[in-house]
């Protein structure tokens, strides 16, 4: 869905559009010279860029068009409460969040929605959130910003990257996966996020007891989530009975979740528990 209304006239020879010339809800069309940066004080286009190796990936990155309150968020909290994941630096979770509260990590939220509901649901929780979608950053920064949300900070990039390269171990406690990719083609499945690789490397930076908490509406991927999760040797199932967990309550339900369940789409959630080795 689209998240832009109609777009503004284009500027006349000579002249430049910019914030002030839009309204908000309006789309951004920013006439750029070349090289010049979409956000000069926002998120980068590709922040690990090539210092690492091209693998097969498990995100489509969405190019859409950002609204002008968008960008705003961007351009004004991006330095504040941004992370551009280039995999250049360990991060420290503490001095991030300027606290030593419990950090999770939360891959893939959209347009922020929900990650902002369960922010300020529970403050004494911070939550680092990674997507790759621009308008959903500036519209998840928007609500942190509106909320005070100072429980929230957004990455940018390749969450493979931020896991391996720049955080240390047991700096996790929780991880959450809401609604990832299906690939629901035979041919992409080795492109689904939740693989045995993948759950090895997170529970390097997950501490013990720390729960990995998935969500999906794509059946058969969840069929095959409960499967590799099952099957690794760092996770038990919370679940007595080794199925699905029924929707905690912090978990909220989305619109679109919603217009799913109302179409008769069957939601499942996982919770599975950093084991003690």
């Amino acid at each position: 869905m689209s998240d832009s209304l109609n777009a503004p006239e284009a500027p006349q020879p000579g002249e430049q559009a910019g914030p002030a010339d839009h309204h908000p809800g309006v789309s951004v069309r920013h006439t750029r010279a070349k090289g010049e940066p979409r956000f000069p004080d926002g998120p980068k286009a590709d922040p690990a860029g090539s210092h690492f190796e091209r693998r097969i990936r498990s995100f489509q990155p969405r190019r859409s068009r950002v609204t002008a309150g968008q960008a705003d968020a961007l351009q004004r909290l991006w330095p504040k409460w941004g992370l551009d994941i280039d995999g250049q630096c360990v991060v420290d979770l503490a001095e991030l969040f300027g606290n030593d509260n419990p950090s999770v990590l939360e891959i893939g939220f959209g347009m922020g929605e929900a990650t902002a509901q369960m922010a300020a649901g529970d403050p004494g929780t911070n939550i680092l959130a990674v997507d790759v979608h621009t308008p959903g950053q500036g519209n998840l920064l928007n609500l942190a910003d509106q909320n005070g949300l100072s429980n929230l900070r957004v990455g940018n990039g390749d969450a493979i990257i931020l896991l391996r390269e720049m955080l240390t171990p047991d700096a996790l406690d929780g991880l959450r996966v809401y609604f990832p990719d299906p690939w629901p083609k035979k041919r992409h499945h080795k492109r689904r996020l939740i693989q045995p690789e993948f759950l090895s490397l997170a529970a390097t930076r997950l501490k013990p007891g720390a729960v990995v908490h998935c969500a999906t509406d794509w059946e058969p991927y969840a069929e095959q989530m409960l499967e590799v999760l099952s099957a690794h040797p760092d996770f038990e199932n919370t679940q007595d009975d080794g199925g699905f967990a029924p929707r905690p309550q912090f978990r909220p339900l989305t619109r679109f979740e919603g217009q799913g369940l109302d179409k008769g789409h069957v939601v499942n959630d996982l919770l599975f528990r950093r084991v003690q080795r």
